[in-house]
């Protein structure tokens, strides 16, 4: 049902730099996405434009010239580093008379290689055939679907029409099914929230070390490789921190700069691990040359899925390539700590499990809230949880309520409504909290 290149498939990569400000790789990534997806890549054409040309992207000159030099190499696909509307992709698979893959399309296809479970084969397929949906004008060529007019009508789009269909319904099933996992997670995160074991989550660019750290404070012996999207299928182990304190570590999926919003979409269930953590370890590759931007592409993907207010710890790994030293920067004010480690050697672990173990025992948040009289359910989970020190009722029927509740359960809270506590004048300490 999907285009896949094939192992050892010979594909030529164009890198087009946009006035737009943002920082520029000259394709590198790219290539190596291009890679893990098994093509062998036998050039790279790249240009520089003010804007997209909305037929073809690159401008007809440029076209042109990429479809000599497919020719001249032989290729067998045209692996653009942008996304791709519909009609430039077919645009261009005319004038090249080859395959034309776009960066989402080429994404959706190495999540498609690297997915070992049921629940990440489902996500993917989802994510390919809203992504596919958009595209279907590839096939059926014989039937000249797109050109209408008298004469030309008929089957064409009876098949277009069956295919949308078609798509259409195994959409809506991989969605119920994916909605029955989704309960048993929550299940999971229910029970884990029950025994008030917090979850740590594990987030970073794509190759940033992510499974090597969780190895090595896990003792766990998952897959690990030195390439883009190793691992997929999100891991989750228990850790004793010392003192009776542990945690749930949890290693999830690697982002990447312009991520398909259909990963997005199609990852929920498993990116909820993220949303509903109570602290981030996000991992940054201290040797990589563009790890600021790459710093910003993630924090931009946990705004997208709803996970910006969650605490975090900047782990900066592989210090072991750029020759720093294990250190730990404390932060403050609003500043997340950062520590310097190594996953591989193992240097710097031991400090970035005490820091854990400190943002762990600062979890209670302590304020003032507003509700409005409709909000009966969001007062009665504050009771519940025993977090309302102190509640007033307003002439207008508002009610204020002066709470301390741990910050997992409040950024729950928030995530369903609940107004972040707000500072009181003569404030709150988390050892006023009852119980």
């Amino acid at each position: 049902m999907f285009e896949r290149p094939r192992s050892g498939e010979r594909a030529l990569l164009v890198h087009v730099r946009l006035d737009n400000g943002g920082f520029d790789d000259e394709g590198s990534e790219l290539a190596e996405l291009a890679c893990s997806a098994g093509a062998e890549v036998v050039g790279i054409v790249t240009g520089r434009r003010r804007a997209p040309d909305p037929r073809s992207f690159v401008g007809s000159g440029k076209a042109e010239e990429i479809r000599d030099q497919a020719a001249a190499l032989d290729a067998d696909l045209v692996i653009f580093d942008h996304a791709l509307s519909p009609a430039q992709e077919r645009n261009l698979e005319r004038l090249f008379q080859r395959r034309v893959l776009d960066r989402a399309g080429l994404i959706l296809d190495i999540f498609a290689l690297r997915a070992r479970t049921h629940e990440g084969k489902l996500q993917v397929e989802l994510a390919q055939l809203r992504h596919m949906s958009t595209r279907l004008v590839r096939g059926w060529t014989h039937l000249e679907r797109q050109r209408g007019g008298i004469g030309l009508r008929g089957p064409g789009e009876t098949q277009l029409e069956s295919d949308r269909r078609l798509i259409a319904d195994r959409i809506r099933m991989i969605e119920g099914r994916l909605e029955k996992v989704g309960r048993r997670r929550e299940q999971g995160r229910a029970a884990r929230r029950k025994a008030e074991i917090p979850t740590v989550s594990l987030v970073g660019y794509t190759n940033a070390g992510k499974s090597t750290l969780f190895n090595a404070l896990t003792g766990a012996d998952i897959y690990v490789a030195d390439r883009l999207f190793a691992t997929l299928d999100p891991t989750l182990r228990r850790v004793d921190l010392g003192g009776g304190q542990a945690m749930v570590l949890a290693d999830t999926v690697g982002f990447v700069h312009d991520l398909p919003h259909e990963l997005v979409a199609a990852f929920k269930s498993t990116l909820q691990e993220t949303r509903e953590a109570a602290l981030l370890l996000h991992v940054i590759d201290a040797a990589d040359e563009h790890r600021d931007e790459r710093e910003r592409d993630v924090e931009h993907v946990l705004e997208e899925i709803g996970a910006e207010r969650v605490p975090r710890i900047f782990v900066y790994n592989k210090i072991d390539l750029s020759g720093q030293v294990p250190h730990v920067d404390p932060g403050g004010d609003g500043r997340p700590p950062r520590v310097w480690v190594s996953a591989r050697t193992g240097a710097g672990i031991d400090a970035l499990a005490g820091v854990i173990s400190d943002r762990l025992g600062e979890d209670f948040v302590c304020g003032q809230v507003d509700l409005p009289p409709g909000e009966g359910r969001l007062r009665a989970r504050l009771f519940a949880l025993g977090a309302v020190l102190r509640e007033t009722r307003q002439q207008d029927g508002r009610v204020c309520l002066e709470v301390c509740l741990p910050r997992r359960n409040a950024e729950i809270l928030h995530r369903e409504g609940l107004p972040w506590p707000q500072p009181v004048p003569y404030g709150f300490a988390p050892e006023a909290h009852p119980g």
